[in-house]
C-alpha cells in the first residue's frame, strides 16, 4: 500500500522546496550581475580572479549545504543529491510518497 506524508511533514517538505528555489534564482542572478559588472566592480582582471572567485564560492557553497541538509520526513533518511531544486517524487529508502495526492 502506498504511504504518504502527514499534514505536517508536507509542510516542512514544501518550506524547504520554497528556501531552496528562492535561494537558487537569487545565486543565479546574483552569479550573473557579479560576472557581468566583475571588472567594473574591481572584483577581476586579466591577471587576478580571487575576489571574484571567492564570492561565486560563497553564492554556490549554500547550494551544496541546503541539498545534503533534506532528509525523507517520514525516516529522516538523507536525500541529498536525489532531489534537485525540487524534492524527488517517492523516497529510495523507505518508499512513502513525498508528492501529495492532490
Amino acid at each position: 500500500m502506498a504511504s504518504y506524508l502527514t499534514p505536517e511533514q508536507d509542510q516542512r517538505l514544501r518550506r524547504w522546496e520554497s528556501i531552496n528555489k528562492s535561494y537558487f534564482i537569487f545565486a543565479f542572478l546574483a552569479m550573473i550581475g557579479l560576472l557581468v559588472f566583475s571588472s567594473q566592480l574591481g572584483l577581476s582582471s586579466g591577471d587576478s580572479w580571487g575576489p571574484l572567485g571567492v564570492l561565486l564560492a560563497a553564492l554556490i557553497v549554500p547550494i551544496i549545504v541546503l541539498q545534503l541538509r533534506l532528509k525523507c520526513p517520514a525516516c529522516e533518511h538523507s536525500i541529498g543529491w536525489q532531489a534537485k531544486l525540487m524534492a524527488p517524487d517517492q523516497c529510495r529508502h523507505c518508499g512513502v510518497f513525498l508528492r501529495a495526492r492532490r
